[in-house]
């Protein structure tokens, strides 16, 4: 495991639990407003070994209920299933899983295994601006579809969501997003922010503001059962 970054306590990277969040290294998209850019490279060197993560996971499982993982993109990560059963089979937590859903097959074996708990798959747009907003001209789009059909049979609990930025998203990805995730149960649109380490430094990106954020709530809306904000403040 390419383990680059550990945030020892969060309440909001998994929904209902006091959790750790693990950032694995290495992505296989290059969005341009990433706000963990110095995450991209596969190549990075690792910040953690998984002997130092089980020994902090050792002291503190008693007052965590899960472990979210994120990245980078966590499905490239060949350990990625045996770290998972390590951490159920020794702590007992939950796992919170992070992915763009382009590893559709990793993706179903680690939820027909048991191994995830929740699953938050990021949405980037419409399809015809996927290639664009994901940084990957071109982009087969079948795999991302694929995942978002097997999270639609709600083998686990999960949420689709997309990080919604001016100078990339028009209202159009909207009108085209619904009809693809048509069926889940909760959709989040969030709110860009500059994490002042984002991948297009001169790109000029901004946030939409609340009134269009839910503009495009409502052109989702009739697809999804629940579709809500976040990161605007109301």
């Amino acid at each position: 495991m390419k383990i680059c970054g550990l945030m020892k306590t969060t309440l909001l990277d998994f929904p209902g639990h006091v959790a750790c969040t693990i950032f694995t290294g290495g992505c296989n998209f290059r969005c341009p407003f990433c706000h963990n850019a110095e995450l991209l490279d596969i190549n990075m060197p690792s910040e953690y070994s998984e002997e130092e993560i089980f020994a902090f996971l050792e002291k503190r499982h008693h007052t965590l209920e899960g472990v979210a993982i994120t990245g980078g993109e966590p499905t490239l990560q060949p350990d990625l299933p045996d770290f998972i059963r390590q951490i159920r089979e020794r702590f007992g937590l939950q796992i919170k899983l992070d992915t763009n859903g382009y590893r559709p097959e990793v993706l179903k074996a680690l939820v027909q295994e048991g191994l995830l708990d929740y699953v938050a798959m990021d949405i980037k747009a419409g399809p015809s601006g996927y290639g664009r907003v994901s940084g990957v001209p071109g982009l087969r789009l079948e795999p991302v579809l694929e995942s978002i059909a097997f999270l639609l049979t709600d083998p686990v609990p999960y949420e689709f969501r997309t990080t919604v930025v001016k100078g990339l998203h028009t209202r159009e990805d909207f009108q085209e997003l619904g009809p693809m995730i048509a069926g889940c149960r909760s959709y989040f649109l969030q709110s860009y922010k500059d994490s002042g380490n984002i991948l297009d430094k001169e790109a000029g990106f901004s946030a939409f503001s609340k009134e269009e954020l839910l503009d495009f709530c409502q052109l989702v809306k009739p697809y999804v059962g629940q579709v809500s904000l976040r990161g605007v403040d109301y």
